[in-house]
């Protein structure tokens, strides 16, 4: 009788214990929970030829930004591909496509691998969340894109525990709350130490205006979260910006200092600077004195780590830590240099960006207005994309005109944000 993983699909190896190791990896995997390269090693040990370990162990390399790891693992997956069945098979040429970074050809091959096998969630879980093949495709829509492409699998996959979460956020990221709320709750009573499902329910809480709750419920949360996890210090970030929200700057920059600033922060570079410097500019929307070091420090970590513009949702906030910086021959090789669907958005962010470090409030309503429809193309969250929005209501409110744009979402300007 074949072995099976987690969601009753066939595995190749015939031992137990790297089966089990496997299943626990991807566990931890999808649950955001430390112990995965561990757990593959044990897996690998056990069986060496075991493929979809691998494929596995890459895909953790890469959530990392481990790419030379990465792409080692992956050729091992890809070499063993050849004597495996087609579900195993078609299960790593997809994620290869992933990890190779070719993300018209990855999306292709899911969707034609779910076809078949609807319920291999891993090979699903790149095209889910915000910085995933959706999120950062740099077109307008990909919010709804991301929603109805999740909505063809409801049938086979409502039952587990990672698609509820996963369909959450896209229900939360087009407004539709209570649907994501009634999924998420689903998710987490199934796995509550889930840091993906944790990290969803907080946006779900964001978006239903929900800031002091969530923010109990996300501190409780964390206390028992290693601070190994994948997910550590970004709801970290979280919490110092409902901490912020509610204007409680103590806490808020408690936060930031122990787990988001740079050198306290461990984890992927992309969330090292993006919530290091959302917070900085969210900090100081709300009054809080500019420290020029703090931005110096983050544009040197974004000069170091983002060196060649390419992901817009990175090259956007390394443009906001040059601008505030000061750094002006670095923020105009961003301009220069930006590229991919969504460069022109890029562009104008960093002109808007640039304008109001130097307090020309008019420049950054001109640069920003033609943007506010369209600025999910970026990539990211609806919570990180309001900082673009704060930016232009703040800039409204000192004077800079309203250039054509009033905000059609519920929630308003934190308390005290905007104040010159």
């Amino acid at each position: 009788m074949s072995l099976v993983d987690e969601s009753g699909l066939a595995l190749s190896t015939t031992s137990t214990v790297a089966r089990d190791a496997y299943v626990d990896a991807v566990d931890r995997l999808l649950c955001a929970q430390p112990g995965i390269e561990a757990a593959l090693g044990r897996a690998l040990e056990a069986d060496p030829r075991f493929a979809l370990a691998h494929a596995a162990l890459a895909r953790a390399h890469q959530a990392h930004a481990r790419g030379p790891e990465a792409r080692a693992a992956m050729a091992r997956a890809v070499a063993l591909a050849p004597d495996l069945g087609e579900r195993e098979r078609g299960h790593v040429m997809a994620l290869e496509r992933v990890v190779l970074g070719d993300s018209a050809g990855a999306l292709a091959a899911i969707r034609s691998h779910l076809e078949r096998f609807p319920r291999d969630v891993l090979v699903m879980a790149p095209c889910g969340g915000v910085f995933g093949l959706f999120g950062f495709s740099g077109l307008a829509g990909r919010d709804r894109a991301l929603h109805e492409f999740l909505g063809q699998y409801v049938g086979a996959c409502d039952d587990h525990w990672w698609f509820q979460a996963t369909r959450a956020f896209a229900q939360c990221e087009v407004g539709e709350l209570d649907a994501a709320r009634a999924n998420i709750e689903r998710s987490l009573a199934s796995r509550p130490r889930n840091a993906n499902g944790a990290h969803i329910r907080t946006h779900v809480d964001y978006e239903s205006g929900e800031d002091a709750a969530g923010l109990a419920w996300l501190r409780a949360w964390c206390e028992g979260y290693s601070r190994e996890g994948f997910m550590h210090c970004h709801l970290h970030w979280h919490l110092a910006l409902s901490a912020l929200e509610l204007g409680d700057m103590d806490a808020a920059w408690a936060s930031y200092a122990s787990q988001v600033a740079i050198g306290a922060a461990w984890g992927p570079p992309l969330n090292v600077l993006t919530d290091g410097a959302s917070f900085l500019l969210r900090a100081e929307l709300s009054g809080q004195p500019r420290v020029p070091e703090r931005w110096r420090t983050l544009a040197a970590y974004a000069a170091e780590r983002f060196p060649t513009p390419g992901v817009a949702f990175a090259d956007a906030h390394a443009a906001l830590a040059f601008a505030m910086a000061g750094d002006a021959q670095r923020l105009a090789r961003v301009r220069a240099d930006a590229c991919g669907p969504a460069a022109d958005v890029v562009v104008a962010l960093a002109d808007g960006f640039a304008a109001f470090a130097q307090g020309d409030h008019r420049a950054v309503v001109r640069a920003l207005a033609p943007l506010m429809a369209t600025h999910e193309r970026i990539g990211g969250s609806r919570a990180q994309r309001d900082l673009i929005e704060y930016v232009m209501r703040v800039a409204q409110r000192r004077g800079g005109g309203d250039g054509g744009w009033v905000r059609q979402r519920g929630r308003g300007l934190p308390a005290g944000m905007g104040a010159e």
